[in-house]
């Protein structure tokens, strides 16, 4: 059996409030991903996705429970052990120009990482060179500044940089929620083909349960810091068991109108049932499948 690349069990993470005080924001959270294997992290806003992101890459305390990548405890790691992994787990933004210096050009910006983890100047140019051919960035693009691309342009570099380094793993938290349609496609498309290539694994994060089917080798389903439902990525998207997921699942938007009316009246059907029973509270229920 392949030992996962990356082990998560029983997280919980809490942050100190005032007097004492605290906010569990994850409670008991466990999962695993297997190397070149994608895990779908869906849930809405507020439900704790990015948390646990941030806390696998040490941006976020552990305040219960253990984070293990290849075995390794990383959890709460001080920061000098900490970037002797760092290369190992990378991360992609939702909004790559915040994290893109506007007054460095890209290929000084992607050097850096490489240079600093003790990559010789003239193969650490070279290496950037390859990254953005691979991510289908025109041959000037490394003597541009990040303000000279479009959105998806910009996703393509920070995914680029997250490659730099040769990961086991890649957080990708929200990387298409700021983007047309048209263009998330490309930057999905772009993401399967470097797995398929490279093998790296992804903890793939959003709240639209329909990019993360299209995404995923399984899914879970975070409600409220836990969660609720986890598995095959067909099966949760074909036959959830839990009532949230089938929200999600209704709420994803599908091109046939005359079915997306009927899924419409099915979840407005559902709000109605739990507004009444109060049934839609309680994270542990599960109910059976909706016709």
């Amino acid at each position: 059996m392949t030992e996962p690349v990356l082990q998560v069990d029983h997280l919980s993470v809490t942050f100190a409030g005032r007097r004492g005080t605290g906010a569990k924001v994850i409670d008991d959270v466990s999962f695993a991903i297997s190397p070149g294997e994608t895990l779908g992290l869906v849930g809405e806003s507020g439900s704790g996705k990015t948390t646990i992101g941030r806390a696998i890459l040490g941006l976020a305390p552990v305040t219960g429970g253990s984070i293990r990548f290849r075995g390794q405890a990383i959890s709460n790691l001080p920061r000098r052990q900490r970037r002797t992994i760092a290369h190992e787990i990378q991360v992609v933004f939702q909004d790559p120009y915040s994290s893109l210096n506007p007054s460095m050009v890209i290929e000084d910006i992607l050097v850096e990482p490489l240079t600093a983890a003790g990559t010789a100047s003239a193969q650490a140019r070279a290496r950037v060179r390859e990254l953005l051919a691979a991510v289908g960035l025109p041959a000037d693009a490394g003597r541009r500044h990040p303000r000279e691309f479009s959105g998806g342009q910009r996703q393509r570099i920070a995914i680029a940089r997250a490659l730099a380094l040769r990961p086991s793993i890649i957080v990708c938290d929200e990387p298409t929620s700021s983007l047309d349609v048209t263009t998330q496609a490309r930057v999905l498309a772009l993401l399967e083909g470097i797995q398929h290539d490279v093998g790296v694994a992804y903890l793939f994060i959003s709240h639209d349960l329909g990019v993360v089917r299209a995404m995923s080798n399984r899914i879970a389903v975070l409600y409220r810091g836990r969660i609720v439902e986890i598995g095959n990525a067909r099966d949760i998207t074909t036959d959830p068991r839990h009532s949230y997921t089938r929200k999600l699942l209704m709420a994803s938007p599908i091109a046939d109108p005359e079915k997306q009316r009927l899924r419409r009246a099915k979840r407005r059907e559902l709000l109605s049932s739990e507004r009444i029973g109060g049934s839609g509270s309680d994270p542990e229920a599960v109910d059976e499948p909706l016709a």
